[in-house]
């Protein structure tokens, strides 16, 4: 444990250190998920499709992972004030970018240096963090915020931002973030020493090739799974040549890295089993966890809620993974079996998807979906964290960073594979029960005769005139087929999501080596990532 007055100024309090470290950690972690914050919003506000704004996200997750491990070198170039400054400076430029910009072309780039300076200010803050704690209750701890905060990003968002967006056009919100930025900065100047967390590391044979292989292999693994079933996948050129590219470069990336003497990723992990069952856990957890966002569009788009009430719904969302965090973090100090806290998260998913399918109607109240939330959030809170440490903690010591990065890719993998899924259900879904919905109207026609009937009065009776109302209740009456079809979509994608996390529990449940596997955190475990 270094001396507080190592890192900074001896007169800055204690406090006011970690708030320091908060304050910088925290713009980034609300950058990341950003775009999500009101998908439409964002899609309206520069005349794009839904489908970029998901790949912005994407594409700020592919520079995060794949930066990871180069990174590091720069990590031991520069003193810690000064890289610091650097980062912040290099976020506070892209996010000026994000916001003025209106084209793809430059606000994808960007968003992909923005995940690479994340990985920047995550490794550094972090390494100071844990820097100052010394006994496993303190890391423990240390471990559980940062997930936690990681895990609260995208309710959090939604929360601080829709007043906001009601305000202001979406990329007003990158100017926010270019001026939070500005308190880590002169905090950093003003309390910081400008030394070394480690040995300087001149900086020669930086693996560039390694890291342009592994960045273009994950970007477009990402458009794949974006864009693929809009583009009816393999019957696209644009998907095929991208399938391409990713299995050469993929491949290059995997030769590359058993010829060299010190590899980007040492793939020596993978000969423990404990690793590719916690990475198998880690994908099923995130492809269940971001399911989320297919009741936020539901909000939206069927009950017509405006973001601000949105914002405050999914603040039990955010209390949930709170609870869960401090229930999992308990568990991990009393050394409790791993298989109790998965069973435990994923059951708490297994009720809320399962409940979901029953709640999802054309009118409900807005108090029917606040334990069902807070449900959520208590699964993801419990199973984040327990799962990251099992899956890191699996490998010796040696091989900690390589078993950090292959993480983080996995993570990056069950975003993918998740994006991929929803995309897949909505579009053959919707498409599916639209024509049913067509069919009956069609060949029924006396029910949807009552139906435009039922709007038109409606309409009449509050002023509107015999022409107006006519063309307008059949309007309303594609809206109502759409609410519907978004309804059925819902229903059929949590019906697989819950199929899929029985599966997993009956795995966990069956599997021996995993009810004699407690999952335990030393002094040599790296930090959070």
């Amino acid at each position: 444990m270094l001396p507080k007055s190592f890192l900074f100024k001896s007169w800055v309090p204690e406090w006011l250190v970690k708030a320091t470290l908060f304050i910088v950690l925290l713009p980034s972690l609300v950058l990341f998920f950003l775009p999500m914050a009101n998908i439409n919003a964002a899609a309206g506000n520069t005349g794009i499709e839904t489908y970029d704004v998901y790949f912005s996200v994407a594409l700020f997750y592919a520079g995060y992972v794949s930066f990871f491990s180069l990174e590091r070198r720069f990590f031991r170039f520069l003193a810690a004030k000064e890289y610091f400054i650097i980062i912040t400076i290099i976020q506070i430029l892209s996010s000026y970018i994000c916001y003025i910009t209106r084209e793809n072309s430059i606000l994808f780039p960007f968003r992909f240096i923005q995940g690479m300076a994340f990985t920047m200010t995550v490794n550094l803050s972090l390494s100071m963090i844990y820097s100052r704690l010394r006994t496993q209750r303190a890391r423990v701890i240390g471990y559980s915020i940062f997930f936690g905060m990681l895990a609260c990003m995208i309710p959090f968002n939604n929360f601080i931002t829709a007043e906001i967006i009601d305000s202001f056009n979406f990329n007003f919100l990158y100017k926010c973030a270019m001026f939070s930025y500005l308190p880590s900065l002169i905090f950093l100047m003003l309390f910081m020493n400008n030394v070394r967390l480690d040995v300087k590391f001149p900086l020669y044979q930086l693996d560039w090739s390694s890291f342009l292989l592994y960045a273009i292999a994950l970007t477009l693994t990402g458009y794949i799974m974006i864009y693929g079933q809009e583009y009816y996948w393999l019957e696209d050129p644009r998907i095929c040549w991208s399938a391409a590219a990713v299995l050469i470069t993929g491949a290059l990336f995997l030769i590359r890295q058993s010829a060299l003497k010190r590899p980007y990723f040492n793939l020596e992990v993978f000969k423990y089993r404990n690793f590719k069952l916690g990475a198998l856990i880690i994908i099923i957890f995130y492809i269940c966890r971001f399911a989320l966002s297919i009741t936020t569009v539901y909000f939206q788009n069927v009950l017509k809620l405006d973001p601000i009430h949105i914002g405050h719904i999914t603040l039990f969302n955010i209390l949930g993974i709170i609870i869960g965090v401090i229930i999992s973090g308990v568990f991990v100090l009393q050394n409790r079996p791993i298989r109790l806290l998965w069973v435990y998260g994923f059951l708490l998913l297994l009720i809320y998807y399962a409940g979901m399918v029953f709640l999802f109607t054309i009118e409900a109240n807005e108090g029917y979906f606040y334990i069902p939330l807070l449900v959520q959030g208590l699964g993801v809170g419990t199973l984040m964290t327990p799962s990251i440490i099992f899956m890191v903690a699996s490998v010796p010591e040696r091989l900690s960073v390589s078993s950090a990065g292959i993480c983080l890719l996995v993570r990056c993998v069950g975003f993918y594979l998740s994006m991929g899924l929803m995309n897949y259900f909505e579009l053959y879904s919707k498409s599916k029960h639209f024509n049913t919905f067509q069919n009956r109207i069609s060949f029924d026609n006396a029910e949807s005769y009552q139906k435009i009937e039922h709007y038109r009065n409606l309409l009449t009776q509050h002023g509107a005139n015999t022409t107006y109302a006519k063309k307008a209740a059949s309007k309303m009456l594609v809206n109502s087929i759409n609410a519907q079809n978004h309804i059925r979509y819902a229903i059929d994608y949590y019906e697989t999501v819950s199929v899929l996390i029985v599966l997993t529990i009956i795995m966990v449940g069956l599997f021996p080596y995993i009810n004699r596997t407690i999952v335990t955190i030393t002094k040599k475990q790296p930090s959070p990532f």
